[in-house]
Parts: structure tokens; C-alpha cells; sequence
């Protein structure tokens, strides 16, 4: 979803030696333990919770983040299952993310490396104890070292559909002995975007970016299953959620603990100007050099060029974006006006030769105003477009 500002919501774990040693030691007696539970039914000192961490500064981390613990308490083995793990080192990892390219991984990390991970960045991390059966937690546990083989804890991640946050979800329904029924969210309908836009509500530029890359299925309307793609979302659901067996309900969560309580966040700063700020001095910009062009009577190629460029390069992304796996990507009403045409008619415009560009520039306008009507436009775009609009009809006067 994450990263590029648009898609990004994983932990990357810190390579220190401590924290390698300390992996090692949690997963080599991983079967172990596994044997041990299931020949002395020790499963009744195990503690099965979801882990949900709030966001912090780091833009990859905006959405938070979510995990499993294990913790047995007879035998003091405690970790986090965690499938946020990345190699961000691995070549063209951002052009992977992109084109939903990118693969993820379960990892698995002593729980006091993971809770001082998050303390350090100023992350709350809130646990909420599952309440499974010694039957369920077998289940789970088998499912978890099954997931972490090799051949199976690699998986193709996507930021709506297939995340840190839906992973746990799904493994720990595939495990429990009947039917988790959650309380419907009642006139609570957002798109994806409206809940990207809250996660980046104190980026301007990430919204920005996520408003352009994304198209208009993102949006439409989700419901409640589709919401949950976002940790805090998830934490909600499960809150209220119930289980039903044998006739009989009994509630998902039986505790929820702060484990980490939230700390201080150092704040960067984003570029001073927000995009609407930048869009309107590139507007007043234009009317200048406009007014300048209507005394000499002559447009200025060099401005021309610049805007088609600029204009070429936006619509590249988004032409390239057609063809990403994130399915959010696919209909972007944007490239109605931002799209590579500039560059065929660009050589023509550097000549000074007449040529159609302007009246086709003027007709995308058009249409690109109509595509607003049922696609969300990212902040400020509507005033570029203005200013492309002014391009065309300078000309037109200027010629007429």
C-alpha cells in the first residue's frame, strides 16, 4: 500500500549482534518446544496475543504495524512473530515496491528486542491476549513453524490485501475450533484512501504522493474485512469480536495490556511549503510570465518546455503505475491529463513550429476535469492543471 510515501508499513529489525544472537537462540528450539507441548499438553502456561504498535516518524511506519506473541510463561520463552520483516539492501527494492514486486517475510525475534525496538522510536505497543483453547494454540503453533519454513515464510507482499496486519488475522482464523463472528461497523464505509489520508494527515507530502499514485478504485467504499489492512483497525475488530463453538460464544480478546506505553517522537520536518502552497506559486508564476508573453506578443519556448517535461515525466509514472500489481494503481483518471503524449509533441515545440498540442492539451483538461467527478485528485494537482489550461490558451490568443 508502502511504501515510494504510497506503500510502506513494515518493521525492518536492527542487525546488531545482540539481536542476531538473541533470533538464534529463540528459533533453533522452535520444533523443540513444538514436540514438548504436544507430548505434555503444556500449553496451558502459553500466552497467544496480538501485538499492535502504534506509528512513528519513519515514513514506512505511518500506518503501524502488527505482530504475534508467544509466550510461555512455565518455560520463559517469549517472541514475536512478525511479518514485517524486509531486506530494503536487495537491488531495486523501491521500483519492486512500486509494481508490487516486493517480497516479505515472517520473522521471528526475542519479544525484548522487539518491545525496546519500539520504545526506542517512542511507539506504543498494545497486547491483546487471545482466548484459545490448549486445542487452538497447538493449532496455531504448528501453523507458525509451517509458515516459517523456508519455502513458505516468503511471501508477495501488498499493502491493502495482503500485509503484516492481515497475515496474523488470517492464520489465527484458520486455527481457532469455530467461527470468529466481529461486530459490524455500523454507516462506517471509508475508501482506502480516506484511510491512508488519516495515517498521513501530518505529511502533506505523502498524502500528496499517495493521491497520485493512487487510482479510483481506492475510492470506494470498503467494509469491514477490507479495513482491516490498518493495525489500529484490526486491535478495533478484535476488541469486539467473539468466538463461536459448540453452541456457545466466548470473547477473542480476554485481556489487553500496554505493554509499551508511548514515548517521545521526534518530529522532522516536512518541506516547508505544502503542495497546495508550491501549486499556487507556480500559478502566479504563469499569470507573470503570460502577462510578460501577451506585451511581446511572443510565447516563451523555454516555459513551454519545461511545463511538458515536467508534465511527461508525472504522466510516465503514472503510465508505468498501469501496470504495478497493486490493483489500486491500475485506473488512474489522472493520466488523462498527466501522461507521456508531451514528449511526442515536444521536438515540434522546441522548433517553434506549429503544431496541435495546444488544442489537445486543452481537450485532456477537459476530460481531466470530468475524471474528478469520480476520482479524488491529489492536493494542489487541480491548480497545475490550471496552469497547464493558461499554456493552451496563451498560444490560441496569441495566434488567433
Amino acid at each position: 500500500m508502502q511504501n515510494i510515501s504510497y506503500f510502506c508499513i513494515v518493521k525492518h529489525l536492527k542487525k546488531d549482534f545482540c539481536t542476531f544472537l538473541g533470533i538464534i537462540l529463540m528459533i533453533l528450539p522452535l520444533k523443540v518446544m513444538a514436540q514438548d507441548s504436544i507430548q505434555a499438553n503444556a500449553m496451558d502456561s502459553v500466552e497467544v496475543s496480538l501485538l499492535t504498535c502504534s506509528p512513528h516518524e519513519e515514513i514506512y511506519s505511518l500506518y503501524g504495524h502488527t505482530a504475534l506473541r508467544w509466550h510461555d510463561l512455565r518455560e520463559h520463552k517469549d517472541m514475536a512473530f512478525n511479518w514485517g520483516v524486509f531486506n530494503f539492501q536487495k537491488p531495486y527494492f523501491v521500483l519492486r515496491f512500486v509494481f508490487g514486486l516486493t517480497d516479505y517475510e515472517l520473522g521471528v525475534i526475542p519479544m525484548n528486542y522487539f518491545m525496546q525496538e519500539y520504545q526506542s522510536v517512542g511507539s506504543s505497543v498494545t497486547e491483546q491476549v487471545l482466548n484459545l483453547t490448549t486445542e487452538e494454540k497447538q493449532r496455531l503453533f504448528m501453523a507458525l513453524l509451517k509458515n516459517y519454513e523456508p519455502e513458505n515464510r516468503i511471501y508477495r507482499y501488498n499493502y491493502f490485501y495482503d500485509n503484516c496486519s492481515t497475515r496474523p488475522r488470517d492464520i489465527i482464523e484458520q486455527c481457532i475450533n469455530g467461527k470468529i463472528e466481529y461486530a459490524e461497523r455500523e454507516d462506517f464505509t471509508p475508501s482506502y484512501r480516506e484511510m491512508v489520508g488519516v495515517c498521513t494527515r501530518n505529511h502533506p507530502w505523502a498524502t500528496f504522493g499517495n493521491d497520485m499514485l493512487l487510482g479510483v478504485k481506492a475510492d470506494m467504499a470498503t467494509d469491514r474485512r477490507q479495513q482491516e489492512f490498518l493495525p489500529e483497525h484490526l486491535l478495533y475488530d478484535f476488541d469486539r469480536a467473539q468466538i463461536y463453538a459448540n453452541g456457545e460464544y466466548r470473547p477473542l480478546v480476554k485481556e489487553r495490556r500496554t505493554i509499551v506505553p508511548p514515548g517521545v517522537q521526534v518530529i522532522e520536518p516536512d518541506f516547508m511549503f505544502s503542495p497546495t502552497e508550491c501549486a499556487a506559486a507556480l500559478l502566479i508564476l504563469s499569470i507573470v510570465i503570460i502577462a510578460y508573453e501577451w506585451r511581446r506578443k511572443k510565447t516563451l519556448r523555454l516555459w513551454d518546455c519545461l511545463l511538458m517535461v515536467a508534465q511527461g515525466l508525472v504522466g510516465l509514472l503514472l503510465f508505468v503505475m498501469l501496470f504495478s500489481q497493486h490493483p489500486t494503481t491500475s485506473t488512474n483518471l489522472q493520466i488523462l491529463l498527466f501522461n507521456p503524449l508531451p514528449f511526442a509533441f515536444l521536438p515540434a515545440v522546441i522548433r517553434g513550429r506549429s503544431t496541435r498540442w495546444w488544442l489537445l492539451l486543452a481537450v485532456m483538461f477537459v476530460l481531466y476535469m470530468i475524471g474528478s467527478l469520480f476520482q479524488h485528485y491529489a492536493e494542489g494537482i487541480i491548480i497545475v492543471a490550471l496552469c497547464l489550461l493558461l499554456r493552451s490558451m496563451i498560444h490560441f490568443k496569441l495566434k488567433a
